[in-house]
């Protein structure tokens, strides 16, 4: 009897090179989903007269959107590299894309958070003058904020899923929606934890909808992909993405019976928040060993030239 195969490399090589990126590539992934759920919940906040959670979800994006270009630029390596994607917009790029969203949105997000200053400052002079015009700047800025917001959180699954790596790519219809579930999950979390229960109805809502978002479309990714699933629950990946599993939904539950203590409400975002990015680690890491192990790439192949050939 011939052993099975065990497909270890081709010609002592991975068949698909595996990402060069760092962990500062998943860091990114969590703060840009972060970024864009804080202000999504700060332009509620503002559209409802809800000044702590607006100011709470302005300043969580801008702080998200700044970690998130200082670890891009970190990944390209100086900072020109970053200035260089700009000179060129081009649709069918990802990265391309994904660049001049995070700068549409960092402008706009920086002009909300520092309209937040102007109680501060004084009501005469030309601080005055600035005083009364920043209120206005900043719900415009803070309104494109939210409308940049989907794609900001979306594209990095796009990005992710246009690579070889094949756990990435095969999970193309459903990355999207764990990206976007975890980014509500998180933005409502930021906010949990930064406004008083009385304002934080709307983030309790976006929390708990992200969080069941989240759940189902990563569980479709774990168990729907065939054998392509199995780097998302084997390994650090699988390890990651249990943990993630157990954050979010015990955060969910506690958003839900916190409604009326500050405390629980805040525990509850600190659990969203750490099942957010176990949740982009564990993506990152499937991922990777995915494009490792040859035996995901000869595999699925296989099997779509015999069912061709049946057709």
């Amino acid at each position: 009897m011939v052993p099975p195969a065990e497909f270890r490399s081709y010609y002592g090589r991975p068949i698909v090179k595996p990402p060069v990126w760092t962990h500062d590539v998943a860091a990114y992934l969590f703060t840009g989903g972060l970024a864009a759920g804080s202000a999504l919940v700060a332009a509620g906040a503002d559209l409802t007269g809800r000044p702590a959670l607006r100011a709470t979800g302005r300043v969580a994006a801008l702080a998200a959107v700044g970690a998130s270009g200082y670890l891009l630029v970190k990944d390209l390596g100086r900072p020109g590299r970053f200035l260089n994607m700009l000179r060129v917009a081009k649709p069918t790029s990802p990265m391309s894309m994904g660049t001049w969203i995070l700068t549409a949105f960092g402008a706009a997000a920086g002009a909300a958070a520092v309209a937040e200053a102007a109680p501060y400052l004084p009501r005469r002079g030309a601080l005055g003058l600035a005083a009364r015009a920043l209120p206005t700047a900043g719900r415009v800025g803070g309104l494109v904020a939210a409308g940049t917001a989907p794609a900001l959180a979306t594209y990095t699954a796009v990005l992710l899923a246009d690579t070889a790596a094949p756990s990435w790519h095969e999970a193309y219809p459903r990355l999207p929606f764990v990206f976007a579930g975890s980014a509500l999950a998180s933005g409502g979390a930021a906010g949990l934890i930064g406004a008083p229960v009385a304002e934080a109805g709307p983030a309790r809502t976006l929390a708990v909808a992200g969080a069941a978002l989240e759940l189902t479309a990563t569980h479709g990714v774990e168990h729907r992909m065939g054998l392509l699933s199995e780097p998302y629950r084997t390994g650090k990946a699988g390890r990651l993405l249990r943990a993630a599993r157990l954050l979010t939904a015990a955060g969910a539950v506690g958003a839900l019976v916190g409604a009326r203590s500050r405390a629980v409400s805040a525990l509850a975002g600190v659990a969203l928040l750490a099942g957010s990015a176990a949740t982009r680690f564990g993506v990152f890491e499937a991922g990777r060993a995915s494009a490792e192990d040859p035996k995901y790439t000869v595999l699925p192949q296989r099997e779509r030239l015999a069912a061709r050939g049946d057709a």
